[in-house]
């Protein structure tokens, strides 16, 4: 197993993020408190069984619901995709599925089913800063972070206080406990850096700091959220060696 390599980032960045909210720039935007969040059963946390705990659909030859275009976006050699279809182009919530293969060409073994919330005004083509939608592509997932200890994961993680998240997000819900785990979304971001790297390659205006991270039980500012449950089994099931991607979008624009 290749050993996880662990960050420490200077703690002038913590103080800066902590004093100036980068943080939670793009992420932030709504979510319960840890004592309050529903966590599916125990059966739908395991890749390859439903979450009733019946046996996972058969494995196919196609990740389901993308058209040519999508498809087309998918990296020769990738062997995981999550696949984040959302419910409409101006909604906040969707669902989630894992898809894991053994060899390039092979037939896509689907995970459980996880419902998420994305972005407060829904999808976008071209996402820019403050816009309150969700990047829809295919984007690299390289590197995890948290303010809680890595729970087991292959991806280089970075822990730390400055993912810490207070304040309240579009409903009104506490955002506590949002940024415990995070997987970072390589858009506008430059991979192999910890989640809280502010490079931006394509220009502040493009926006950034897109990230998987803890529901808050409310639609975010840009980013993609599933249960604490679902992101502990992501982050130890996701295996940079499979060159992982995140496919995002209304389901509309997937299947182009």
């Amino acid at each position: 197993m290749t050993a996880v390599r662990r960050r420490t980032h200077p703690r002038a960045l913590g103080a800066l993020l902590l004093a100036t909210g980068i943080a939670l720039t793009a992420c932030q935007s709504g979510g319960a408190p840890a004592a309050t969040r529903q966590s599916p059963p125990p059966d739908a946390n395991k890749l390859g069984t439903t979450a009733v705990g019946r046996p996972a659909p058969r494995p196919i030859t196609e990740l389901p619901g993308l058209g040519p275009r999508t498809r087309g976006q998918v990296p020769d050699g990738t062997r995981q995709a999550l696949v984040v279809t959302g419910e409409g182009r101006d909604k906040n919530t969707g669902s989630a599925v894992l898809y894991d293969r053994d060899a390039e060409g092979g037939p896509w073994r689907p995970g459980p089913s996880w419902p998420v919330h994305n972005a407060l005004r829904g999808w976008t083509d071209e996402h820019r800063r403050g816009d309150l939608r969700s990047p829809i592509g295919v984007y690299g997932l390289t590197d995890a972070g948290g303010l809680l200890p890595d729970p087991g994961t292959k991806l280089t993680y970075d822990e730390g206080p400055a993912f810490a998240a207070d304040g309240t997000g579009a409903l009104g819900e506490p955002l506590a406990g949002s940024f415990d785990y995070v997987i970072a979304i390589n858009y506008n971001r430059e991979p192999g850096t910890t989640p809280l790297n502010l490079t931006r390659p394509l220009g502040e205006d493009r926006g950034g700091g897109i990230w998987l991270h803890v529901d808050h039980e409310g639609p975010t500012q840009g980013c993609v959220s599933l249960t604490e449950a679902a992101m502990k089994a992501l982050l130890r099931t996701v295996d940079p060696a499979k060159k992982p991607v995140v496919v995002m979008g209304d389901g509309a624009s997937l299947a182009r």
